[in-house]
């Protein structure tokens, strides 16, 4: 099996054994490419247990990309066709930004779909983020999601409804980031033997699981995101309404910004709606971008869940590989 010379599996700490290889389908928009594998390394590089983690990114070659993105592919990624003969003991799979509503018309699907496939026979467990998370069980069970009335974003209270390895040693409550248009019906998926493991009032399912050979686990929220990631979704939104790419000026994430920034950012809500134009993007407020509380909220919980699911991948790997380099952690 020929591989690339990945430049980001160096190693997390100078252990024996055979690593944990984990697979990383990175379907996010080119601007949140790096960023989002420096969230899932720094959390699987947070979670010491005694073994080495190899981490492997691939993309699905049919999401349109900007030539600096293919570059990274290129350099740092596998196609997803070095997945299929690969062995792989866990996979993260990420959302993607959804070009319409019907999940079957993107140009994609084809390829997710028999990733799920893969996924169930060739994998300990694997984690499906968001859209990955919809399209899975659209393609399984055939759940369709729900378009919400508006965007759902902010850092939202979520509880847990019932005991699991994967929640092992979590509060029984605590605050995650959501961000996505749609939502998946709680009542469909337990009838379809979806197990949920933590709710929430305002964003409806976050985590909940199946399992079917591989453990599934489903992250109806992002729990790896930086403390600023919520902001950058929002800047972005701004400024296609200041180009006319959307209609609407986006609503602020709830439970996210301090009083102090909710001003400032009303205040240039107002400037832009009276004068819409894409110029008025550099004077958007940046300072002091998100409370400083909020990534304890989710950061501890979130390391939790990614050292329990290591835990869960070391217990059930048998040692098969030898020669790797593994995880530093993330910046």
């Amino acid at each position: 099996m020929s591989r690339n010379n990945n430049r980001g599996d160096r190693l997390i700490q100078d252990v024996d054994g055979d690593p944990i290889v984990i697979g990383l389908v990175n379907n996010m928009p080119d601007a949140a490419l790096r960023t989002t594998e420096q969230q899932f390394r720094a959390l699987l590089s947070a979670s010491p247990i005694g073994r080495p983690v190899q981490l492997r990114p691939f993309y699905l070659p049919e999401i349109p990309r900007s030539d600096t993105a293919r570059r990274h592919f290129m350099q740092d990624y596998e196609p997803i066709s070095a997945l299929w003969d690969s062995r792989i003991d866990g996979l993260i799979v990420t959302g993607a930004e959804p070009k319409g509503q019907v999940l079957t018309d993107e140009l994609y699907w084809e390829t997710l779909t028999t990733l799920v496939d893969w996924a169930k026979d060739h994998t300990i467990s694997a984690i499906w983020s968001c859209l990955a998370a919809h399209a899975t069980v659209l393609h399984l069970d055939s759940i369709d999601r729900c378009a919400l009335n508006e965007k759902l974003s902010g850092v939202f209270e979520c509880r847990k409804v019932a005991d699991h390895p994967i929640l092992a040693g979590v509060p029984a409550q605590w605050r995650v980031p959501h961000s996505r248009y749609n939502g998946l019906p709680e009542d469909l998926l337990v009838s379809m033997g979806y197990r949920l493991l933590s709710t929430s009032t305002e964003a409806g399912a976050d985590v909940f699981v199946r399992e079917q050979g591989s453990l599934f686990v489903f992250l109806n929220g992002h729990p790896e995101y930086h403390a600023d990631a919520l902001f950058r979704e929002f800047r972005r939104d701004v400024i296609r309404f200041l180009s006319r790419e959307r209609d609407t000026y986006p609503e602020l994430p709830k439970g996210y910004f301090g009083e102090d920034m909710s001003r400032m950012l009303e205040t240039f809500r107002q400037r832009a709606v009276q004068h819409r134009t894409v110029d008025l993007a550099a004077d958007l407020p940046a300072r002091g971008v998100a409370d400083e509380r909020l990534p304890q909220a989710w950061h501890d919980v979130a390391k939790r869940i990614f050292a329990n699911w290591l835990d869960y991948l070391a217990t059930n790997t048998a040692p098969q590989h030898s020669g790797f380099m593994a995880l530093q952690p993330g910046p």
